[in-house]
């Protein structure tokens, strides 16, 4: 698989992100030998395919994704040099810690640090590659962020910090207070949630009248940040779609497939050829569990998607020509 160079790291990552979110998700109702073996396949799956960049967040199954990612390292500790991983922190669940305590989002100093000690330990390595704050905190004091992110990389724990779901203007607030680079974002963006790449072409147009360009996508591009597609598949509603699809989803589903089957390749890579096809790099985070999947998903390594298939399912997407 091909592979990126992320401006202000030393880190070559595979154009696709293995995402970890639904390991251990059934954790309660499934014998855990059969979940650590099922969870070391995907691994080898994903290495097979040239996958070398892997996804967690503390709260992924509470924790139990990382535990049962890092059963597998332990079990095969040369794993680790094959690998990148990240995690993300930053969201707390209602009732924790105490039973009255709201959901919400904490950037405390003290939360950021224990989030990815927590990280580490569950993972059972020394270091994370990348951390990121996983939804934009309200209450964010950047320079007690920046203190968080400096001791954890002076105490070697992480090496490099980034985003997710952040907007520009928050991106930039945050990059005032800190001395390093944001290296990543992450964001929803996929073919039919395409809000983000829409803006371009619709703002100033009538109609759009009340659309804030947020920007995001040119401020990433601009400053070498890395963003990270998450949901780039919409869970599979572009293969199969639901009884209540739109007929926009339903125009899409049905040109995937023709895609698909002209150029002799998977759905799933022509769903991900249009994200590829972006000329800021993007880096989309797959998470499927059936190793089927994931090498179909891989295919899109090798499918270069021309501009005109670009634009014809942009427009399918968006129920109409661009402007």
């Amino acid at each position: 698989m091909k592979r990126y160079a992320l401006t202000h790291t030393d880190i070559t990552a595979s154009r696709l992100v293995y995402g970890c979110m639904a390991l251990g998700r059934q954790w309660g109702e499934i014998d855990i030998p059969e979940a650590r073996a099922k969870t070391a396949a995907i691994i080898d799956v994903a290495l097979e395919e040239g996958i070398n960049f892997f996804d967690h967040a503390d709260i992924y199954a509470d924790g139990r994704s990382e535990e049962l990612f890092g059963d597998v390292l332990r079990a095969n500790p040369s794993l680790r040099d094959q690998m990148f991983l990240q995690s993300k922190c930053g969201v707390r669940f209602e009732g924790s810690p105490e039973p009255t305590s709201p959901g919400r989002y904490d950037f405390s100093y003290d939360h950021i640090v224990r989030s990815a000690e927590g990280s580490l330990k569950r993972l059972g390595i020394e270091q994370l590659d990348i951390l990121l704050l996983h939804r934009p905190d309200p209450l964010m004091e950047p320079d007690e962020v920046a203190r968080a992110f400096d001791a954890l990389r002076r105490s070697g724990k992480v090496r490099y910090f980034g985003v997710s779901n952040f907007s520009a203007g928050q991106m930039a607030l945050l990059q005032r207070s800190c001395s390093e680079p944001l290296v990543a974002n992450q964001l929803q963006l996929s073919l039919m949630h395409h809000h983000l790449i829409n803006e371009i072409v619709s703002f100033n147009q009538t109609g759009y009248e009340f659309v804030a360009h947020a920007g995001v996508l040119d401020y990433c591009q601009a400053h070498g940040v890395r963003v990270q597609p998450w949901t780039p598949l919409e869970r599979g509603r572009m293969f199969t779609p639901p009884a209540d699809a739109s007929p926009a989803l339903l125009a899409v589903a049905e040109k995937v497939a023709a895609m698909a089957d002209a150029h002799n390749t998977t759905r799933e890579a022509v769903v991900l050829s249009w994200l590829l096809r972006h000329p800021a790099g993007f880096q989309p985070v797959v998470g499927t569990t059936n190793g089927q999947r994931l090498r179909d998903c891989c295919q899109a390594d090798a499918f270069a998607m021309s501009r005109e298939d670009w634009y014809t399912l942009f427009n399918i997407a968006r129920g109409k020509p661009v402007p």
